[in-house]
């Protein structure tokens, strides 16, 4: 068993969390904003018909984006609300709650591995901290030996881009690219947000 989240524990303190934070996304959607900033960067890393994994897909956006892409998309996520949400609003992914630190989709029956995984929306920083290696040492025993891993998050939430580093190498994984935003910034010493591109290390 694995350290609960600090996501599952905000849901834990305020049964109400996780639907007010759908009820946020669902109406930036009705408002028309742009919550498709990541599903563009990772769909112009991925050929057509890429097998991609949204790890902590949350509700469902970036996820939803790609299989309108005609991608070929798992979502996952720890929180069974959220993906009930995501269920409902974006039709086409296969969507499973579990914790990214056990994640073991082959045991569900998804054995083949994907070409990218997106871990966006801060989702680094809702782990509990002991298990964030672990998420990224999960991520690469799911991706393919050509694939890539996307992950974005603020950088003043506790996780700081030399210890994230040190848990990438860690994991088995190698920095291909350091961006500050989704939308291809330069990353900087004062960035507040960080954009990382990774890869099997050989």
């Amino acid at each position: 068993m694995v350290e609960q989240s600090v996501w599952m524990q905000k849901v834990a303190a305020d049964p109400g969390h996780s639907a007010w934070y759908i009820g946020r996304m669902r109406g930036l959607a009705e408002a028309g904003e742009d919550l498709a900033g990541e599903a563009r960067l990772i769909d112009a890393m991925a050929p057509r018909g890429s097998r991609i994994l949204d790890a902590g897909c949350g509700p469902g956006r970036v996820a939803g984006a790609l299989a309108a892409a005609g991608h070929d998309v798992v979502g996952v996520d720890v929180d069974p609300e959220l993906i009930k949400a995501a269920q409902e609003d974006h039709p086409g992914p296969r969507w499973f709650v579990d914790d990214l630190a056990e994640l073991d989709l082959a045991a569900r029956g998804i054995s083949e591995p994907f070409d990218v995984i997106v871990c966006a929306g801060n989702v680094m920083t809702f782990l509990a901290s002991s298990t964030r290696r672990t998420v990224l040492q999960r991520f690469r025993e799911h991706l393919a030996l050509r694939g890539r891993v996307a992950v974005g998050f603020g950088t003043g939430r506790g996780y700081e881009p030399d210890e994230f580093f040190a848990d990438v190498e860690a994991a088995g994984l190698t920095r291909d690219l350091t961006l500050a935003t989704w939308d291809l910034r330069p990353h900087r010493a004062d960035s507040d947000f960080l954009v990382a591109i990774l890869s099997p290390a050989e």
